[in-house]
């Protein structure tokens, strides 16, 4: 009886053996796929982080060119009522002059006066 529990404990370990290799090649050929994957997933993820850089010049380029935009608007209003305010002043200052010299009344004067006052 000896012997075949030799043969049988032989059989036993090639069986292990056997299973071990064909676990070991599965293994391998999972770690390649997952290589594999991984190497997919970083070319992915550089495309996309590209994409996204690319994306995100672009729209700090166009938000750069409304700000400038905006600010230009802002200064050439601020010129505006500057400049309005000057002439304002300007037409009160002949106003007075025209009133003093009695080409324009008092009355007109104050109703001239009160709306351009009304502007500033």
């Amino acid at each position: 009886m000896a012997v075949k529990k030799a043969g049988y404990i032989e059989k036993f370990l090639k069986k292990a053996d056997k299973a071990l290799q064909e676990g070991v090649k599965r293994a391998d050929e999972a770690l390649e796929d997952a290589v594999e994957f991984g190497t997919m997933t970083a070319k992915q993820a550089a495309q996309a982080s590209k994409e996204l850089r690319s994306q995100a010049k672009k729209e700090r380029a166009e938000l750069k060119k409304r700000g400038v935009k905006k600010i230009t608007e802002g200064i050439t209003a601020a010129k505006n009522v500057t400049s309005s305010t000057e002439e304002d002043l300007a037409t009160l200052e002949k106003l007075g002059k025209l009133r003093k010299s009695g080409v324009i009344t008092e009355k007109e004067f104050q109703a001239k006066k009160k709306k351009i006052l009304g502007k500033i």
